[in-house]
């Protein structure tokens, strides 16, 4: 997995506005671009290899911008940053930098722009007109939902609508199984991502490496660890042998031990990546994950 590198940005003046519109945003951005390219030694190199989507109720905004931050170099791209605050008074607020990334060995930069829209009142209920402007034309679009899934709300199949690639994580969900069911219906839709099915991937190496003796398994036990997680294990294992698994689990934070029909699993080398480099390995991909998709079909 890429790692970021150690160069410090170089940060342009940001642009603040309130009551704004996308125009605004657009000129604004094309401004500090200028302003950042006269801050940097030597020419601005502009690699953006996506457009990067996150829709961040007030209770996840210091992780977005957070985990925003640890991605730096390592997904040129043009972050938007949507904080949807539905009782305010109708409007749109914004926030736009850009931030240019010294390289070794060269005078060229990267840079990454970020951009972040407070959507106030009826405009929570309309993203795509004020987000569809400001996408980097021919990139694929990921858009990372933190938090429950509104499914059936305008916002949730607008932005889905935008979007090449969904990414959440179901161990932010209070109900998975019940989101489980519904998130089937986007399947068609996008490709979708996981990050709670990555974190799984440490013991589905474990548990396929028990083959074939686990071709007879009738039990998983879980102790510990997200619902959302055990779910996901007991989905991906009925979905391989095409049958039903019995799941036994007590949550907690973590995992802590598999067992199938009464025998252990041998505990697999602990992953300790970060929430930036979880979300970073799900940039990486372009394709569906057909896997996870059975998984989650047969995990409820």
């Amino acid at each position: 997995m890429a790692k970021a590198l150690s160069a410090a940005p170089v940060q342009a003046e940001d642009w603040v506005g309130e009551d704004v519109t996308p125009a605004d945003v657009e000129r604004a951005l094309w401004q500090l671009r200028d302003a950042s390219a006269q801050e940097t030694e030597g020419p601005d190199q502009r690699t953006s290899v996506m457009t990067h989507l996150a829709w961040v109720p007030a209770e996840w905004r210091e992780a977005a911008v957070d985990t925003l931050a640890g991605l730096r170099e390592r997904h040129p791209s043009r972050g938007i940053l949507l904080f949807p605050e539905p009782s305010a008074v109708d409007g749109i607020d914004a926030r736009v930098s850009v931030l240019a990334f010294p390289q070794e060995g060269g005078r060229r930069n990267v840079a990454a722009e970020v951009i972040q829209l407070t959507l106030r009142g009826r405009r929570v209920k309309a993203p795509a007109s004020i987000v569809t402007p400001l996408l980097v034309t021919d990139l694929p679009v990921f858009l990372r939902w933190r938090g429950e899934l509104p499914f059936g709300a305008p916002e949730l199949e607008q932005m889905v609508g935008l979007c090449d690639r969904l990414v959440v994580d179901s161990r932010e969900w209070k109900d998975p199984a019940g989101a489980y069911r519904e998130l089937r219906s986007l399947f068609e839709q996008t490709a979708v991502s996981d990050i709670a099915w990555r974190c799984t991937r440490p013991w589905r190496r474990s548990l396929a490496g028990l083959w074939p003796g686990i071709a007879e398994a009738g039990e998983l036990r879980i102790t510990g660890g997200p619902a959302a997680e055990a779910m996901l294990l007991v989905g991906w294992l009925r979905s391989r042998l095409g049958r039903p698994v019995e799941l036994v689990h007590e949550a907690s934070r973590q995992i802590e031990s598999v067992a199938v029909d009464g025998a252990v699993v041998p505990v697999p080398r602990e992953e300790t990546d970060s929430s930036s480099d979880l979300l970073s390995a799900e940039l990486d991909e372009l394709s569906r994950d057909e896997i996870y998709e059975e998984a989650v079909r047969a995990s409820v």
